[in-house]
């Protein structure tokens, strides 16, 4: 039986016993790093854009924070952490929320807070983002667009077609869906990845949220590759999805499935539904100017020479031009 990619690519990480439905380690014992498992400066960076904010008078002192795909709440705690050191007393007044759609992962998520904070913050949890009505926002989501399901595009003899799967081979067929045929004219893609649900995603925040600030790190460009960057990620090995030795079969499910992000795509789902202002540059570029190396220096005041060097060690990772620093974008769109 032939099933959509776009299908494949839901069930793959979401449907049952799918790969975002179990808790799985990130990291060194897991299949890939993020940003989150690199150094607890980059939660604490974006800590400080939150406090800047606020103290600049762009959002209430009673927002609420929002991280979407939490995972195990590392990137949450650390938010937290590091606004206690900059400024305690705002924890007496914000607000903090997670969006999990997995009840297990959600008791994970629970269970990790509560050993982290015990009764001295009080957090929200919901299954969608939909579910969710307020008045003001600063909504954290770390590698989320990557993980909406697209269709695989390419192009032959003029005209396009889409992917199917089928016994874990894949197959293109022509395309006869006017909404997808007119997204990639309107994106100029003729082969690699068309992501579908930022429509959907973006109605809902600009619906549902009145004033908000959200920020989003994930890799791609603002235009299309026009190339496949559908890729799998399994014990820190990267297997392109058309590698002649993949077994989709064994990886399916087992392992993670991305692709590169078009930021295009993302800032025209948002401003189809609200009048944002929108930021964009590198990771590099955004965790410098969020004062993460004014972290570093607070952090050389109080620790031991060695343990400052080691943390120093693991920012540069995240600054590194020529890996995370360049390749991971931020994206900060704000209604």
């Amino acid at each position: 039986m032939n099933t959509k990619f776009s299908d494949y690519f839901d069930n793959w990480l979401y449907g049952k016993d799918g790969y975002y439905t179990k808790y799985n380690a990130i990291g060194k014992d897991g299949d890939f790093f993020t940003a989150v498992s690199t150094s607890i400066f980059f939660g604490g960076s974006i800590a400080k854009k939150i406090v800047d904010t606020i103290l600049n008078n762009k959002l209430p002192h009673n927002t609420t924070i929002v991280e979407i795909g939490a995972h195990h709440g590392y990137l949450l705690a650390d938010i937290i952490q590091f606004i206690y050191t900059l400024n305690p007393k705002l924890l007496e007044s914000l607000n903090f929320a997670i969006v999990e759609r997995f009840d297990n992962l959600k008791n994970e998520q629970k269970e990790y807070l509560e050993n982290s904070f015990g009764d001295g913050i009080k957090f929200d949890f919901y299954d969608d983002i939909s579910e969710i009505k307020l008045a003001h926002a600063f909504i954290v989501a770390n590698e989320i667009y990557d993980a909406f399901s697209c269709e695989l595009i390419y192009t032959k003899d003029d005209k396009l077609q889409t992917a199917f799967v089928e016994k874990g081979e894949i197959q293109f067929k022509d395309c006869s869906d006017e909404n997808i045929i007119n997204k990639c004219k309107k994106y100029k893609i003729t082969k690699g990845e068309l992501a579908l649900g930022y429509e959907e995603f973006a109605k809902n925040i600009c619906k549902n949220i009145k004033n908000f600030y959200f920020l989003s790190f994930d890799y791609g460009e603002k235009y299309p590759r026009n190339d496949f960057s559908c890729r799998i990620y399994s014990k820190h090995e990267v297997f392109p999805i058309f590698d002649e030795k993949l077994d989709l079969d064994k990886l399916y499910k087992n392992s993670d499935i991305t692709y590169d992000v078009n930021f295009s795509h993302v800032i025209d789902s948002f401003n189809s539904f609200c009048k944002c202002e929108v930021e964009y540059q590198t990771q590099l570029k955004a965790l410098v100017e969020f004062g993460i190396l004014d972290l570093l220096q607070i952090l050389q005041k109080n620790v031991s020479e060695e343990n400052y060097l080691k943390e120093v060690q693991k920012v540069k990772s995240l600054l590194e031009p020529t890996g995370m620093g360049d390749r991971f974008k931020m994206l900060l769109i704000k209604k």
